[in-house]
């Protein structure tokens, strides 16, 4: 392919590829560029959103911090060695999971994350829009979207190379913004201290649910962690991989919730975005322009890996139309469910937890315990590996006997006492069906050369 052998690094040229194998030639950049992406990626309004759900709960600010503490830890470790999988694979994410579901058993998680970073394109252009509103009073919402949508879909058209420079440029841009906004938030110190919650039902089944939706948020980035780290060279380290994404993720994730958490304190009757303005005071309006860049750098990246699992899916269109077709989809959703968005959307982290956990347990054990790591093991995946759906599946009914939501109540949702635990379990039991399934097939002496420092 002569044209595709020139991409190289250019940022100014549509990228060639989509689920293609990237070939050595075209392999650039450097494990830390993974920092500044997962950081633009997290500092988003979707993140500072889920801080309004401990004040909204009534859990108090000491177990709430340990609860996203907690969630975003256990998130960005899963994502990190997802992420890791890139170079040596030098496929995106779903189409790794062939190796464990065949070609055709993977339909259905590849289908499932389409429909997930969807819902995230709409999640983010919704919070966008109503941001962009805040600025331009009397805009019609769906103007105000279709900004947006257009510009993102722009993004996505050019690609890998013009996503990574993207987002490399705005991680500074809103660290600064949200570092102020920290700082701002925090000069509320007596107002913070004074605040007490109200009386809500049992401790841990609030801590539950914002370790859920801090959890689920940065985990679900898992799915296509590797769609931005497969045109790094093949021998770089996996171990920088995963300490850059993490500590980018988790950092960013992690105090962009805290401060939701506060603002949601100091402005307890606003919407998240109003509240926002109304406790940056004179900064308001510059901490509107960071939500809105935020709600962008995180939507590039929903819609190019939508695009990923729609090839997955072997839909014979090209990646720029697919782009187009997942912006449109993205736009018809925002204006169908921005009118009823918060319970909406945490009812969406929790649905996310529930699927991915257990195909992550498959995945991760076929490439790390398994040592399943050469590429043509992916590409030439049969249609059918049947341990990998039947582990999936196994788990994900095993998860749904435990979950305990407003939504849906499993026969031992009681085991925790009301506290939504089941995810986890769905993780675990799908990964030893999925050990016990292949128990006779040692790891094999593989070359694996995605593990050397480099």
């Amino acid at each position: 392919m002569a044209e595709s052998a020139r991409y190289g690094d250019r940022v100014a040229v549509p990228e060639p590829y989509s689920i293609e194998h990237i070939p050595f030639a075209e392999r650039h950049g450097h494990s830390r560029q993974l920092l500044w992406l997962w950081l633009a990626a997290n500092l988003t309004i979707a993140d500072y959103a889920i801080g309004f759900v401990p004040v909204a709960l009534g859990l108090s600010i000491g177990p709430a911090i340990l609860a996203l503490a907690l969630g975003n830890i256990l998130g960005g470790l899963v994502l990190a060695w997802s992420a890791a999988m890139g170079p040596a694979a030098g496929y995106p994410q779903m189409f790794i999971g062939r190796r464990a579901f065949g070609r055709v058993g993977g339909y259905a998680p590849a289908f499932l994350n389409w429909l997930s970073t969807a819902g995230w394109f709409t999640v983010n252009t919704i919070l966008g829009s109503f941001a962009i509103q805040l600025l331009i009073p009397g805009l019609p919402f769906a103007v105000a979207a279709v900004v947006l949508v257009v510009v993102q879909t722009l993004l996505v058209i050019y690609g890998h190379n013009l996503i990574q420079a993207f987002e490399r440029y705005l991680a500074l841009i809103l660290g600064i913004l949200f570092a102020i906004a920290t700082v701002i938030a925090l000069s509320h110190g007596s107002t913070i201290a004074a605040w007490h919650p109200k009386t809500a039902g049992g401790t841990l089944a609030l801590f539950a649910i914002v370790l859920a939706v801090s959890f689920s948020y940065i985990m679900s980035w898992s799915p296509y962690a590797s769609d931005y780290s497969r045109y790094l060279p093949e021998i770089t380290s996996r171990s920088y991989i995963a300490i850059y994404v993490f500590i980018g993720a988790v950092l960013a994730s992690f105090l962009t919730e805290v401060v939701g958490m506060l603002v949601a304190i100091l402005a307890p009757a606003s919407t998240p975005i109003a509240a926002l303005k109304v406790a940056m005071g004179g900064f308001g309006a510059f901490a509107v322009v960071a939500v809105i860049l935020g709600a962008t750098t995180a939507n590039v990246l929903n819609l190019y890996s939508n695009t990923m699992s729609a090839k997955v899916l072997d839909v014979r269109l090209a990646r720029w139309q697919l782009a187009v077709v997942g912006g449109v989809l993205g736009f018809i959703l925002a204006l169908i469910g921005y009118q009823n968005f918060t319970q909406n959307y945490q009812n969406f982290l929790i649905v996310l937890d529930y699927w991915i956990m257990p195909w992550l347990a498959v995945v991760l054990i076929d490439y790390y315990v398994l040592k399943r790591t050469e590429p043509l093991g992916f590409s030439s995946a049969p249609d059918w590996n049947r341990s990998g759906p039947i582990a999936f599946v196994i788990g994900l009914l095993a998860s749904l006997l435990f979950i305990s939501e407003t939504f849906a109540k499993g026969p031992f949702a009681s085991v925790f006492g009301g506290a939504d635990f089941g995810y986890f379990i769905g993780f675990i039991v799908a990964g030893v069906v999925y050990l016990l399934l292949n128990r006779s097939r040692a790891p094999r002496a593989e070359n694996e050369r995605g593990g050397r420092d480099g």
